[in-house]
């Protein structure tokens, strides 16, 4: 566990006030955000028959929480990691057409994740995907559909400072675009995380492209699950964060594998198991739509926008009692 502890912070707002924030940014996101990209919003699961490949194995280290059901004996059920194939499946299945998407209030349990003022076991964000054609399949859709996420982010800086002038975290006024691999050219010594904050210091907000291969160290950027992002058409919003001195991620996004790419990635990481499972068929099968899509934290939003030290301070979860004890110390209430 790691507290960064940001010298004489004072929450500007009370908790109950903070309640209030948190419910206006969400609501007032999701409606500005399904607009701006064409997006419905839908129902989703919890959680997904394991058998089906449809959860997302995030880098493959951290482990699903799963149990059986009563009436399935013999399956298991896991809660979801994040929605990152099932929005793929579902387009299909809603009969989603060329330019409309959906979007969904995505709920999961991380529960290997490390704590700390960004991370906790419990994941909230806006889980979104997109149907496109083929040949948009490209640098420029990405970064298109990047430039008009962030524009929903700017305007709702404005918002937030209409309803809670005191309390709002003034956002820089563009965001700019790298890739890792420039990133590694431009400070080989640093770690991925450390060329991070550096890129984000410089330049307020970065996008930073084409996560998940090797780079010419022989080492990734950081890890990606090998059959959802197309590694050489992805990336993180990140802003820089003053009151915590660190980037923060607020958006992994990307264009999704087509039967190609996938095959590519899942031999890369020696997982091509997987594509005896029926969402990998499909994919090699092109029986699913070409689309882009990504999940965007909410509750790293609501902490970006309200200038907050601590996801814990936008979200309910579970804390050791000693880590909220060290917390309060430096004016950091964990709900």
């Amino acid at each position: 566990m790691h507290i960064i502890k940001p010298k004489d912070y004072q929450p500007k707002l009370t908790t109950k006030q903070t309640q209030a924030a948190i419910r206006f940014i969400r609501e007032t996101f999701q409606d500005e955000f399904g607009k701006e990209l064409n997006l419905s919003r839908i129902s989703a699961p919890m959680f997904l028959e394991k058998d089906t490949g449809l959860n997302d194995n995030l880098n493959g280290v951290e482990k699903a929480v799963s149990f059986e059901m009563k009436d399935m004996p013999g399956k298991t059920i896991e809660i979801v990691h994040s929605l990152a194939k099932w929005k793929r499946w579902a387009l299909k299945h809603y009969d989603f057409q060329l330019g409309e998407g959906l979007y969904t209030n995505m709920n999961a349990i991380r529960k290997d994740e490390d704590l700390d003022n960004f991370h906790s076991i419990y994941v909230d964000q806006w889980d979104w995907e997109k149907v496109i054609r083929r040949e948009d399949r490209t640098k420029e859709t990405l970064e298109s559909t990047v430039k008009q996420i962030f524009k929903v982010i700017k305007h709702m800086e404005h918002e937030v400072w209409y309803k809670f002038p005191e309390a709002v975290h003034h956002l820089p006024d563009e965001i700019h675009f790298v890739t890792s691999q420039e990133l590694e050219d431009r400070w080989p010594d640093k770690t991925p995380r450390e060329r991070e904050n550096a890129i984000a210091k410089e330049l307020g907000c970065v996008f930073i492209e084409q996560i998940g291969g090797a780079l010419k160290s022989g080492q990734p950027h950081d890890l990606r699950a090998p059959d959802y992002d197309d590694w050489k058409l992805n990336g993180d919003i990140m802003f820089w964060y003053e009151p915590l001195d660190q980037a923060i991620e607020i958006s992994s996004m990307g264009v999704r594998v087509d039967a190609k790419s996938m095959k590519e990635q899942l031999k890369i990481t020696g997982q091509e198991q997987r594509l005896e499972l029926p969402y990998h068929k499909m994919i090699e099968a092109d029986e699913l739509p070409f689309t882009i899509g990504g999940g965007i934290g909410q509750s790293r939003l609501c902490m970006l926008l309200l200038g907050k030290a601590h996801v814990g301070e936008v979200q309910a979860s579970v804390w050791p009692e000693e880590y909220i004890e060290d917390c309060a110390k430096y004016n950091i209430h964990i709900l």
